[in-house]
């Protein structure tokens, strides 16, 4: 197995540090500290074809590698780890679910801005009182004659407010369960479709999340995505598309922070003696560094799978409960070498610590990543 860049992929990772050295990395500071998604800067993504990599050439995608734009989500979360969360949710979510579900019209109409990059979109599917269970849905959307009416709500929406374009589940024949939920395409300024006010998620820096509300949405039937019925698979689908970008940003945050740490170290001289003379830190940075190379190779290992058109479920999850305890590890090791010093340094570095931190902090989400490991090994 060859893990060597193709000549598109090194120039799209050339192409991407440019950019964010010189476009990104001067203000994010800034939006972390006011807390905004800089649209402005989202909408350039485009010209760089970020959107459309994996995409077909007739919605003027690239039609690249899913490994590709795997590569350019770690880019990105090197400098902003949120518009590249922003970028994924967009694309490995909405966009994803549109190309392999939509029919060449809703393509044409909702897809090809999306790819071009001039809008964005998001995925509706999580509700504040049953979270990410799909079988559990309140939403629901009642047909009425060439319409859908659409009540209730979703929670946590990254970009919601922001995209003009949301791929949205509701229940439409309870009898059926979940064989009974089915997937809309919704766009934004339709009458009874409004968000709540931004909310910012402690360690998620400036992730843009807002409720979607549905009071009476009249969405046409041709906005109906696949048939009536396939939300599950469409979902599921979806939610797998797009679990390997997660630990790509998480391995971009580790390697930002293990650069910080890299940085302090040689420039540090207590007591007139550089800290990188001193053996132990030697050994906690090899360590750190060992742990982060290992979480990338694995993370491109589970996309070169998905590339070959196979079954990757199992490496996903292997290459994301691992980076989670990777990225534990780095920014901890962080701490132990600069320590209260590690707290003032400048707001990109408390930035990922927090966004690092928040994956032990949040003891639940790691057990429920685990529990998914052992039921795909299990299979």
């Amino acid at each position: 197995m060859d893990f060597k860049l193709n000549e598109y992929q090194r120039m799209l990772q050339q192409a991407i540090r440019k950019f964010s050295a010189d476009k990104i990395a001067p203000a994010a500071d800034e939006r972390y500290v006011s807390e905004r998604l800089d649209r402005e800067t989202y909408d350039e993504l485009g010209a760089l074809g970020l959107p459309g990599i994996c995409f077909p050439a007739a919605f003027s995608g690239a039609d690249d590698k899913y490994s590709s734009f795997i590569l350019a989500v770690e880019e990105l979360a090197k400098v902003d780890d949120n518009l590249s969360a922003a970028l994924s949710a967009s694309v490995l979510l909405c966009q994803w679910s549109i190309n392999r579900y939509g029919t060449e019209s809703q393509k044409q109409k909702y897809l090809k801005p999306l790819v071009e990059g001039w809008q964005l979109g998001a995925f509706g599917l999580t509700e504040g009182r049953r979270g990410s269970d799909i079988a559990e849905l309140e939403t629901v959307a009642v047909r009425q004659g060439d319409y859908y009416l659409i009540n209730g709500s979703k929670s946590f929406i990254t970009n919601g407010g922001e995209a003009e374009t949301y791929v949205v589940f509701a229940i439409t024949d309870k009898s059926k369960g979940s064989k009974g939920i089915s997937a809309f395409i919704l766009t934004k300024g339709l009458q009874g479709f409004s968000f709540s006010s931004a909310e910012r998620l402690p360690g998620c820096g400036v992730a843009l999340t807002r409720d979607l509300i549905f009071r009476g949405a009249r969405v046409p039937v041709e906005n109906l995505l696949g048939k009536e019925g396939e939300g599950l698979k469409i979902a599921l689908a979806a939610l797998e598309a797009g679990q390997l970008s997660v630990t790509a940003q998480i391995v971009g945050i580790g390697q930002t922070v293990f650069d910080k740490a890299m940085q302090y170290v040689k420039e540090r001289m207590p007591f007139r003696q550089s800290v990188a003379e001193n053996q132990k830190v030697l050994l906690l940075l090899a360590s750190m560094e060992a742990k982060l190379n290992a979480a990338r190779l694995i993370t491109y290992q589970a996309a070169y799978v998905r590339d070959m058109n196979s079954g990757y479920r199992k490496e996903a999850a292997i290459a994301q409960n691992y980076a989670l305890s990777m990225a534990v590890a780095v920014i901890t090791g962080f701490l132990q070498i600069a320590g209260r010093y590690a707290l003032r340094l400048d707001c990109s570095v408390r930035r990922l610590m927090r966004k690092a931190q928040i994956t032990r902090i949040d003891a639940i989400e790691n057990k429920l990543k685990s529990n998914r490991l052992a039921g795909v090994m299990r299979r």
